[in-house]
């Protein structure tokens, strides 16, 4: 299975909470950066995005926290796409960092193609369909699906 590898960052100081560990708000402006890179490896890049009139919403994210991050630290996100339909694009993204095995936090999303102009919902390219289809083809083997679609339960 090829690793998807959409963003790199370091956890900047203001970033960081009272206790040092990055604030929650800032997990998903992570994910978010990660998103807009995948958007340019579809072809929805700033400049294709300007010509063509079409973007990606976001419809729904969820995030699971897992294990501190602390200010200071490399954390970069790996993506996997889960699925995706002729206007949407089910993602998985999971933030990691040297010398821990597992993922630090992890965020199921659901973009809607849109055209701008309406905006309303539109149909993937045919050539953005087949950039989706390609990435799917080299990320077989899902490994967040313990966590898709679940919330924390109450004990």
């Amino acid at each position: 299975m090829t690793v998807l590898l959409t963003y790199r960052t370091t956890v900047q100081p203001d970033w960081a909470d009272y206790n040092g560990h990055l604030r929650d708000a800032y997990y998903l402006l992570i994910f978010s950066y990660a998103t807009d890179a995948l958007m340019t490896r579809i072809g929805l890049d700033a400049d294709s995005r300007g010509q063509s009139g079409h973007s990606l919403f976001t419809l729904e994210a969820h995030i699971n926290y897992l294990h501190e991050v602390k200010l200071g630290t490399e954390v970069w996100v790996q993506t996997q796409i889960i699925g995706f339909d002729r206007k949407r694009l089910h993602l998985y993204h999971s933030l990691h960092r040297a010398d821990f095995d597992g993922a630090l936090a992890a965020s199921e999303q659901m973009l809607l193609h849109v055209d701008l102009a309406g905006p309303k919902s539109a149909p993937f390219t045919d050539e953005r369909t087949l950039k989706i289809q390609e990435l799917v083809d080299t990320q077989s083997g899902f490994k967040g699906d313990e966590l898709v679609g679940c919330l924390m339960k109450l004990k």
